[in-house]
This record gives structure tokens, C-alpha cells and sequence, in this order.
């Protein structure tokens, strides 16, 4: 159980600094982390990290640029030390992917102290930042984290028509919620100036219904462009749907050309083939980015298993989680895979 002491300090630590810099990942529950947390916070300067899992020496430079008093660091799995050490300056860092040992950093993840409770970094920022007009986005950044918080009976009374159960799937793949949580991951993706735009106008967005009924300028700005990307997500649904599956894996591999759908995909192919192990990936060059989900199946020691050998890395999450392989090894790569799924674990 992580300390109430130790929330407490990290939300004294970024309610006092003054000009604040962000980083967090570029997915929902990265998404959700930031708008809850921004709340408590002043002149802040968020960063989507759409890079990969590690944060490293390469942003240095950016911090840099912005020369903040706080750099606060949201659900991403690795920081390294170089970062730490060259950033300069006090670092608050919030995650619940496997802990790591890190120096002058201060470091909230729930693993440190319960190596089973791995609750989404939306989780944490909501009790860090306290304030209850937050409730609907925290709900949503953890039900797309596949995560059903203590608060999750307060949202039902307050938004009774954004729910119709109380079964994870269907909450994200067959309720107002889920639309929510959608149009929330589609205005991550596309031009980084369309991103930084859309984010802007979430924060000033205070209920979900002007979004989900377009009652504002900024929730009406945020449905119209998520359904054009809804247009492009359907298309690849489809074809991937088009795809047979075999040993168990459902596999689908789509061009780089189109937009980074990976994680979408393999969240809702798993919906509708609870049995199989999905795998979904996007070429890029010479390399295919992919998604891995699974619901009876522990993931991440089949991926760890699989990519020795490989060119290539993955990690996350027990039943789901995200890597990258070189074109060259990606048949051996699926082999492993087949061959290893058969395997308990």
C-alpha cells in the first residue's frame, strides 16, 4: 500500500513549483494522468512522449529549452539515470509499470511496496490532485487501463447514463464511457501541432457531456475530429477482422502509412476473441511496432521468452504490453511466440 504519506508529499512538491514541465505517455491512461494531475499545478508545460517506452538523454534538450523547476514524469515505464543526473532539477515520477531502481528522483510506484498492485498512474494522479472535478476523466484513464477504481460507484451516481454494466469490457467497448474513452485515445493521434491542439482544448473542458452532446466549442472541436479518425480506425477494424487466425494468436499487420492504431486495435480484437492471443503491429522502415493482449494468458513472459535472439524489445504489463521488432527476425519472432503460448506460465 502506497504511504499516505508519501502522496501527500508528492502533492505538496507540485503544487509549489512555478513553472512546471510534463512528460507523459501518449496514451489514455498517460492522457488522463496529465489532466488530473495539471489541475493542482501552475503554468504547466505538458509533453505527450510518443517516442517509445524510455525517457532518456535525448530530452534533455528539451528540458533544457523550458528550463522548469519540476519536471513530473506520467506513466512512463523507463526514466534512465543519465536523464536524471543531466535534467538538473527535481524530478517527480509516477508510474505503476515493474519498478526500477532509480537516484534522486522522487518516485511514486505502487510495486515498490505491494509487487501486485500495479493500479494505473491515472489512480495515483487522482489521489494526489484530490479535487472531485476530476472524477470523470480518472474513471475514464483507468477503465481504458483495464482497472475498476474505489471511486468507480461515485461516477455511476453522478453519471448514471455513461455506464450500462459493471463488466470491464463492456465499459470500454459498449458504453458511453467507452465512447469517451475513445475519443479521448483518438485525439492522441495524427500531426504533433493537432495533438498539442486537441490536448489544449480538453483542459478546459470541465464535463464529459460537452463532448459526448458537443454542448461547448472545445467539446464540439474534440468529437468532430475524433470521428474523422474514427473513420480511419474503422477501416483498419475491418480488415483486420477480415484476417484467420491460428495456434491460438490472432495476428494483423497493417502499413506505417496509416495512423498508429496499434494499441486500439489489440484492446478491441481481444474483446472479440477473448481467447486468443492478439498481436497487432504497424510497420515502420525497417521495424514492426506492436501491441500485445491477452486475457487467459500472462503476456509478458511469453514476449521476454520470445525476443531473446530477436532484434528487437517489448515489456509492460502482465496481459498486455508493447514492443518493437526488426523486419528481418519478425517470422522467427512470431514462431517463438506460437511456440511458447503453448507453454504454461
Amino acid at each position: 500500500m502506497v504511504p499516505e504519506e508519501k502522496i501527500e508529499e508528492i502533492r505538496k512538491e507540485v503544487m509549489v513549483a512555478e513553472n512546471p514541465l510534463i512528460l507523459f505517455d501518449d496514451d489514455m491512461d498517460g492522457l488522463c494522468s496529465y489532466l488530473t494531475i495539471r489541475r493542482i499545478m501552475k503554468n504547466v508545460t505538458g509533453i505527450p512522449i510518443k517516442s517509445g517506452p524510455i525517457v532518456d538523454v535525448n530530452f534533455v534538450e528539451k528540458v533544457k529549452d523550458i528550463s522548469p523547476d519540476l519536471i513530473v514524469i506520467l506513466d512512463k515505464p523507463i526514466v534512465t539515470q543519465e536523464f536524471i543526473d543531466k535534467a538538473n532539477t527535481n524530478i517527480v515520477w509516477i508510474d505503476h509499470h515493474p519498478a526500477l531502481e532509480r537516484k534522486r528522483v522522487n518516485y511514486l510506484n505502487p510495486l515498490i511496496w505491494d509487487n501486485k498492485d500495479n493500479r494505473p498512474t491515472t489512480y495515483w494522479c487522482y489521489n494526489v490532485a484530490k479535487l472531485k472535478d476530476s472524477l470523470w476523466i480518472a474513471t475514464a484513464g483507468c477503465v481504458a487501463d483495464h482497472f475498476i477504481p474505489d471511486f468507480f460507484d461515485e461516477f455511476v451516481k453522478k453519471y448514471p447514463d455513461l455506464v450500462n454494466k459493471k463488466e470491464i469490457e463492456d465499459l470500454k467497448f459498449n458504453s458511453k464511457l467507452g465512447e469517451l474513452i475513445k475519443i479521448f485515445d483518438f485525439v492522441l493521434k495524427g500531426k504533433s501541432n493537432d495533438v498539442k491542439n486537441s490536448i489544449s482544448k480538453l483542459e478546459k473542458i470541465k464535463e464529459p457531456y460537452e463532448i459526448l452532446n458537443k454542448t461547448s466549442e472545445n467539446g464540439k472541436f474534440i468529437f468532430d475530429r475524433a470521428e474523422k479518425i474514427n473513420k480511419q480506425y474503422k477501416s483498419l477494424l475491418n480488415k483486420a477482422l477480415e484476417e484467420k487466425s491460428e495456434d491460438g494468436i490472432f495476428l494483423f499487420v497493417y502499413p506505417g502509412s496509416k495512423m498508429s492504431f496499434t494499441n486500439s486495435l489489440a484492446g478491441e480484437l481481444l474483446y472479440r476473441f477473448p481467447d486468443k492471443i492478439v498481436i497487432v503491429g504497424r510497420e515502420r522502415g525497417d521495424k514492426i511496432k506492436l501491441s500485445f493482449r491477452g486475457k487467459h494468458i500472462k503476456i509478458r513472459p511469453i514476449l521476454e521468452e520470445a525476443l531473446k535472439g530477436i532484434e528487437g524489445y517489448g515489456g509492460g504489463h502482465e496481459y498486455a504490453c508493447g514492443g518493437q521488432v526488426a523486419k528481418k527476425d519478425f517470422n522467427k519472432f512470431i514462431n517463438n511466440i506460437k511456440r511458447l503460448s503453448k507453454r504454461s506460465f
